[in-house]
């Protein structure tokens, strides 16, 4: 299995460090960092009655907490620790590089404070598939016999795993590009770029300034960088990325694999990267059954998640195994129910264009449902791809208006219906236009290429608005 790497212990006592915002990441850095001697200021945009609460109780703790202003660097800042979030140009950085003090993200700084022998990273990015490829990941790793858990950008905190109290042989790591962005010092045993497509882009600056901040992932990896072959991009990333000598170019296809990839081949999922004389040989993996759902999107994942478990020398009866017991998440391309010969299918998760293609890719007709936040996305190239997939469409949310008029330039004859209204009980009524749209043997999918803060809270409460519409028309008999 992989070799760990021994981490720089720091002497963090007396040392002055700002850490910007509170929140999942903010109070456990703060709070870290206090442990270990460190004087530390939190400094906060916000002032509102939940900031009040966090802040009283980091003060308590002898923290100093400055709410209200996230804006001027505290006197005497050695370091700032910031939430991922926060946005390269925000002052509070401009007024840190003037000074000459560097600024780690919260991933960074779990990156530090590991301990002798820590755990090596298996870490994935891209801008779809992040989550379900690093569960799937550590459900491979479970199934091989490894202490390991799925952390980073998924929920639980980098922090509490690296500092807790229960031992790892090994993480999956999901690292989002703005936690990239703030990492500089991370070095993966072995690392996947999933894909690359525009987004997050108001955050970045631009396409070119994302794709850098993806390709920090491959920064010092021992083992294997794993490209998408079916995205350029991330090839190109590989071999920009300054690795360890020899670590190796591992590549995932839907297709036969060459040597040094794993692909499909007749409905099995094989590896010719880790095995003996690779020119000639290939080793089963598992059948695309194994994969749930069996999509081609998840089959990448599910071949990119195995191809990192096969760098960690994990064998290919626990791949089988570990794809098998997997479940993915809710809200990701997930089948609500059957209403009247119609599927109805949840990927409230597809909030932008990349994720809604990989969606409507793997259904066909489709009633489709999209809208809502647009993050500065166009949508001509989606629908000029999926327009002879589409049995009709219902649009809702905030930039509706993009996706129609895209709709008009590349596929007129597709019937639309365009919902001007974001009160609760529009879920309802779009469930309700779709199924009408619907004929039996159809799918209607809710695939919004979109983010849902327009109308709903989070894609969960999409998805969730979605699935009770479901189940009310298929109660009421609607359909």
């Amino acid at each position: 299995m992989g070799s760990r790497q021994v981490s720089e212990q720091l002497d963090w006592r007396g040392k002055r460090v700002t850490v910007a915002g509170l929140g999942v990441s903010g109070i456990p850095a703060a709070r870290a960092l206090a442990a270990r001697g460190a004087v530390v200021t939190v400094v906060n945009d916000g002032d509102d009655e939940r900031s009040r609460t966090q802040a009283a109780a980091l003060e308590a703790d002898g923290i100093t907490v400055r709410l209200g202003d996230g804006a001027t660097l505290p006197a005497g800042t050695e370091l700032v620790v910031t939430a991922p979030g926060w946005q390269p140009d925000k002052p509070l950085f401009a007024a840190a590089a003037a000074a000459g003090v560097e600024v780690w993200g919260d991933v960074e700084l779990a990156w530090r404070l590991r301990g002798p022998g820590a755990a090596p990273w298996l870490a994935v990015t891209g801008t779809n598939g992040k989550t379900t490829t690093t569960r799937m990941l550590a459900s491979i790793l479970e199934a091989a016999g490894l202490r390991t858990a799925a952390v980073g950008n998924i929920g639980v905190s980098l922090l509490d795993a690296v500092l807790g109290e229960e031992e790892y042989d090994v993480l999956a790591v999901e690292l989002s590009s703005y936690q990239l962005h703030w990492a500089p010092s991370v070095r993966a045993h072995s690392a996947a770029v999933l894909n690359l497509a525009p987004d997050h882009l108001d955050w970045h600056g631009s396409m070119e300034a994302y794709a850098a901040d993806k390709g920090r992932i491959y920064e010092g990896n021992q083992v294997a960088c794993v490209y998408n072959t079916a995205d350029p991009a991330t090839e190109e990333l590989v071999r920009e990325a300054d690795v360890e000598e020899g670590c190796r170019a591992i590549g995932f296809t839907l297709g036969t694999p060459g040597p040094s990839q794993l692909g499909v081949v007749e409905g099995l999922l094989v590896d010719r990267a880790f095995v003996e004389n690779r020119q000639k040989n290939a080793q089963e993996l598992a059948e695309v059954a194994d994969v749930r759902p069996p999509a081609p999107h998840n089959i990448a994942n599910a071949l990119a998640a195995a191809a990192l478990a096969r760098a960690f020398g994990v064998d290919a009866k626990a791949v089988r195994e570990g794809l098998r017991a997997f479940r993915p998440d809710p809200h990701r391309i997930e089948p609500v129910e059957e209403v009247g010969g119609v599927m109805y299918v949840d990927d409230s998760k597809a909030t932008n264009t990349h994720a809604a293609e990989a969606s409507l890719a793997a259904y066909e007709p489709i009633v489709w449902i999209a809208g809502g936040l647009a993050k500065g996305a166009t949508f001509d190239e989606l629908v000029e791809r999926s327009a002879k997939r589409l049995r009709g469409v219902v649009l809702m949310g905030a930039d509706r208006a993009l996706i129609r008029e895209a709709l008009a330039r590349h596929a007129p004859e597709v019937p639309v219906v365009d919902l001007d209204r974001t009160d609760t009980g529009a879920m309802s009524e779009a469930v309700r236009e779709a199924a009408r749209l619907a004929r039996p043997g159809d799918t209607v999918l809710l695939a919004p290429a979109c983010a849902s803060m327009d109308m709903f809270t989070n894609y969960n409460k999409r998805g969730e608005a979605f699935a009770d519409a479901v189940r009310e028309l298929a109660a009421t008999g609607d359909a």
